[in-house]
C-alpha cells in the first residue's frame, strides 16, 4: 500500500487553497447578486477548507506508532476526522435549511447576472477536479478521510449544477433562489448522513461479511491436514491495522507444544494471506 502520508498531506493543502479561492469568488457573486444560494455555496466550499485542516491533523494522528496508552495505534484518529467532517457538514446543511425558508416566507426574489454564472461554472469544474482527486488518491491508499473529503467535494461540485440550473431559469420564478438553498442544503445534508452512517459504522465495529468469514476459513483450513473448526471470527479494525481473534478445535489429549505450534501457523497464515494480526485460542474437540 503505497504511504498515505504524501496523498493526505497533497490532497489537504490543494484542497485548503483551492477552496478559499473559491470560497471568496462565490461569496463575492453572492453579495452582487443578493443571491442565498450562492452565498450558501460559498459557506459550503469554506467548510470543505475547515475538512481539509482536519483531514491533514487526522492523518498525521493516524500515522502515530502505537505506545503504551494506544497499543493498537491511532488508525481509529481518520474514522473521527471523518465524524468531525460529516458533523460540520450537517451544521451548514441545517443553517441554510433555515435560511432558505425564511426567505421564501418573505417571498423575496434574487436577479442573477453574469457573475453568479462566472462564479458557478468555475466553482463545478474546480471541485469536480479536487473531488476526482480526493477518490485517486483514497483507492490508492484506502483511506477513509480521503474519500470523506472526495464527497465534501463533489457534493460542492453536484450543489453548484443545481445553483446553475437554477441561475438559467431564476429571472422567471421569484422563488428560484430560496428554493435552490434549500435543495442545496438537502444534498449536503444526505452527504453529511452517508459519511457519519459509514464512519459511525466503523468505529463501533461491524461483522465481517459472509464471503470473508468464508475466505478465512477455507484459506486456513488448507494448510492442515486435520480439520481445524475454526470459528467464533472476530475482526477489529484499527483504521490502518486490523486484530482477528478466532477460536480451533483440537484432540483434548494433545501436548500444549504442539496445540501452540498449530495456532501458531494459524496465526502465520492469516497474517501471510489477509495482513492480519491474529490471536488463536485452542478448544477441546468434544467426542
Amino acid at each position: 500500500m503505497p504511504d498515505s502520508k504524501k496523498y493526505i498531506n497533497r490532497e489537504g493543502w490543494l484542497s485548503i487553497f483551492g477552496n478559499l479561492f473559491l470560497f471568496g469568488l462565490k461569496y463575492w457573486a453572492g453579495i452582487v447578486t443578493g443571491s442565498l444560494a450562492l452565498i450558501a455555496d460559498a459557506w459550503h466550499t469554506l467548510s470543505d477548507s475547515v475538512s481539509s485542516v482536519i483531514v491533514l491533523v487526522g492523518g498525521k494522528i493516524s500515522r502515530k506508532p502505537a505506545d503504551d496508552d494506544h497499543p493498537f495505534g491511532h488508525g481509529r484518529a481518520e474514522h473521527v476526522a471523518a465524524v468531525i467532517i460529516g458533523v460540520l457538514l450537517a451544521i451548514v446543511a441545517f443553517d441554510f435549511a433555515v435560511s432558505a425558508v425564511d426567505k421564501f416566507s418573505k417571498g423575496e426574489q434574487t436577479v442573477f447576472g453574469i457573475f453568479a454564472w462566472v462564479a458557478t461554472i468555475v466553482s463545478i469544474l474546480a471541485k469536480e477536479g479536487m473531488a476526482q482527486y480526493a477518490f485517486w488518491a483514497a483507492k490508492k491508499t484506502n483511506s477513509s478521510i480521503l474519500k470523506a473529503d472526495g464527497w465534501h467535494h463533489r457534493s460542492d461540485a453536484f450543489s453548484s449544477v443545481v445553483i446553475l440550473v437554477g441561475i438559467a431559469v431564476g429571472n422567471y420564478f421569484w422563488w428560484t433562489d430560496a428554493v435552490l438553498s434549500f435543495i442545496v442544503a438537502m444534498m449536503i445534508g444526505y452527504v453529511s448522513y452517508k459519511i457519519l452512517s459509514k464512519e459511525i459504522t466503523s468505529l463501533l465495529g461491524e461483522r465481517p461479511s459472509d464471503e470473508m468469514l468464508l475466505s478465512i476459513r477455507e484459506t486456513t483450513q488448507k494448510a492442515f491436514e486435520e480439520p481445524l473448526h475454526l470459528h467464533h471470527i472476530h475482526l477489529h479494525n484499527y483504521g490502518n491495522h486490523t486484530e482477528l481473534s478466532c477460536h480451533i478445535k483440537l484432540p483434548p489429549d494433545m501436548p500444549l507444544d504442539e496445540a501452540h505450534e498449530i495456532c501458531t501457523k494459524v496465526e502465520n497464515v492469516i497474517f501471510d494471506k489477509f495482513g492480519f494480526v491474529s490471536t488463536v485460542h485452542p478448544e477441546p474437540i468434544e467426542w
